[in-house]
């Protein structure tokens, strides 16, 4: 995100918080009416940034909640290197502040800030007030009121960030407990039909049928219990990248192009009404995991078989351009909105799909945990016309020789 961003997103976010606290209206009214000056503000300032969060404005200086100063006009921004307050009864007489520019700029005499320290022991912002008249500023009891009233609004700061890191934790914990909920009922749905297969073959195996029979229940049977196997795989692999320390690789160098190649023979055995297209046109040795390779490509071809129009070619790309190699899986069917892109590699996410027939839903989740292990990245992008997962592999994983 860049600055200007992070600046909208701050500055309505600081006003907001510092018009949660009641006591800032009272605390202003209090510092105009001790110091005799016209204007107040409990200010946010950053590195890049003054913002006035709350103001007693009774000289028409004309700043509002929301509005900002360049940063450098101000003499907060001393304050914020030095972490000390200024005090200053009348500019024209002061050693230090006669000719500093902040006065000319706007026009004040008498001028007062105090840093606002919080929790962790960061400046968050000052308290502060001008006049365009001297005033008497330069007494103990100023300083102590000043210092005081800071005190309080960090306080009521530190308690303001306390309640919102416990609103996002409960509403993290919300999410996981729904996320939780969906895993059991979804791994349920999954292993019910292949264990009811494995149970109908046991049943039928005990009716002591003709050999020619039983072959084919255990075929069926082997066929449900690799089912089973690769539920629990998934499971697994979920539980490392998203609890552990990440999946484990075995790195070998291995030829990109015959893996793509093996792994959609494959799939194509399994789909045989489907049309897959190979477009390969590098030879490079790759130095990864190929087993996890493997499974990347498995699980984004499966992707697009399972929500590609099944009347058109799945396109399997494999490309190096100046060292890094592409691997992209290509589909026609229906646009995947960005909303639905913005999760799609997230756990129980289904290419935007929400049919429980589509497995656990961690298909993208594990390989986009592989393409992150291999210090890579899996991207998609999707129009009306196809939908494209591509994972891209960074140079300096391409040095391994070519095997032999």
């Amino acid at each position: 995100m860049d600055i200007k961003a992070q600046r909208a997103m701050a500055q309505p976010h600081a006003v907001e918080v510092v018009g949660r606290i009641e006591a800032v209206p009272t605390i202003l009214d209090t510092v105009c009416r001790v110091t005799g000056m016209g204007f107040a503000a409990v200010a946010r300032v950053t590195e890049t940034e003054w913002v006035a969060c709350a103001v007693r404005d009774d000289i028409d200086f004309g700043l509002k909640p929301g509005g900002d100063l360049k940063l450098d006009t101000t003499i907060c921004n001393d304050i914020r290197q030095s972490r000390q307050s200024v005090i200053i009864s009348d500019t024209q007489a002061d050693p230090v502040y006669r000719d500093h520019h902040t006065p000319r700029i706007y026009g004040f005499r008498s001028y007062i800030s105090v840093p606002i320290i919080v929790g962790d022991g960061s400046m968050w912002g000052t308290l502060c007030a001008i006049d365009p008249q001297p005033r008497d500023l330069d007494r103990p009891e100023i300083r102590n009121i000043f210092q005081m009233f800071a005190e309080l609004i960090g306080f009521h700061l530190n308690m303001a960030n306390r309640l919102d890191l416990s609103e996002a934790d409960l509403d993290a914990e919300r999410t996981s407990g729904i996320q939780r909920e969906q895993f059991m009922a979804m791994l349920g749905h999954d292993l019910r039909n292949p264990l009811a297969s494995v149970q109908a073959g046991v049943a039928m195996l005990r009716s002591k049928p003709d050999e020619e029979r039983t072959a084919l229940i255990l075929d069926r049977m082997q066929g449900s219990v690799d089912r089973m196997a690769l539920l629990i795989d998934d499971i697994l692999d979920f539980s490392r990248g998203r609890l552990g320390d990440g999946i484990a690789l075995d790195f070998v160098a291995c030829d990109v192009g015959a893996l793509v190649v093996q792994v959609v023979d494959e799939l194509a055995a399994h789909h045989p009404a489907r049309e897959l297209v190979i477009d390969c046109d590098t030879e490079a040795s790759v130095f990864c995991d190929p087993k996890r390779v493997s499974q990347l490509i498995s699980n984004l071809v499966g992707n697009a078989l399972t929500h590609g129009s099944p009347d058109e070619p799945v396109t399997v790309r494999c490309r190096t351009d100046h060292g890094v190699l592409e691997i992209s899986v290509t589909n026609a069917g229906d646009e995947i909105s960005p909303g639905a892109q913005a999760r799609l590699f997230q756990p129980f996410e289904r290419g935007g799909q929400s049919d429980a027939r589509h497995g656990l839903g961690l298909g993208l989740f594990i390989a986009a945990t592989i393409a992150k292990a291999h210090n890579g990245e899996l991207n998609v992008t999707s129009s009306p016309e196809e939908t494209c997962f591509t994972f891209a592999m960074p140079r300096r994983l391409l040095d391994a020789p070519r095997p032999a």
